[in-house]
């Protein structure tokens, strides 16, 4: 018997919620039915992608027959998520298939993995992780909630990235380093020491440049 195709709902209307659609297109089983806003009621009954915009509110009555994944790169995707849950929602995890991912990884619900990515060995990714094209992530390393993973990024192995963080594009971390919660580490930074938490820290190495932000 064949299975039913998943539908899944994005949540967010933006750039990267079209590349995520994109993306989820060339996954085998699933099909992308819309997007959701919660901002700008005006976007909703237009297309996006050549696919319809919903409102919120209108979760209550479609979200039976979907899961949902957010279309959001940044961490504050927190928000949007908790907003959804009142509706019963049901978050998917989904990964390309031409990511590599250990049989001995883990992910949490509605973590995105998109192409090209390698996870290592006993590394755990928790929920709604958005780990972007081409980035690496070693073996033994934890990966917290709502943790946003950019474009060719590489985590080496036996480090700790804290939930509500964001790894710009091209970072490179050491191994046995953590990052703390609601920082940045910006794009093309060399981590080669612990990040605490709040803020942001670029360069090579990567140095702190701002203090008491909440992520990105």
């Amino acid at each position: 018997m064949t299975k039913p195709i998943r539908q899944i709902l994005i949540l967010g209307t933006g750039t990267f919620a079209e590349e995520i659609a994109d993306v989820i297109s060339e996954i085998p089983g699933v099909s992308v039915t819309g997007f959701v806003e919660n901002m700008n009621p005006a976007l909703c009954g237009k297309k996006l992608a050549n696919l319809p915009v919903f409102w919120v509110d209108e979760l209550s009555k479609i979200s039976k027959n979907h899961e949902v994944i957010c279309g959001l790169g940044t961490t504050f995707r927190h928000l949007y998520i908790t907003q959804v849950k009142k509706y019963n929602v049901s978050f998917a995890t989904l990964f390309h298939p031409s990511s590599r991912i250990s049989q001995k990884s883990g992910m949490g619900e509605g973590t995105f993995v998109s192409s090209g990515v390698t996870i290592a060995a006993y590394t755990q990714l928790a929920r709604h992780v958005n780990v972007n094209r081409g980035a690496l992530i070693g073996h033994h390393t934890q990966i917290g909630s709502f943790v946003t993973v950019g474009p060719g990024a590489n985590i080496a192995g036996n480090c700790r990235i804290d939930d509500c963080t964001y790894i710009g594009m091209g970072t490179l971390i050491i191994d046995h380093i953590s990052v703390g919660s609601h920082s940045i580490v910006g794009a093309g930074a060399v981590v080669t020491k612990d990040v605490p938490d709040n803020v942001q820290v670029v360069g090579i190495p990567a140095k702190i440049v701002k203090e008491n932000i909440e992520g990105k």
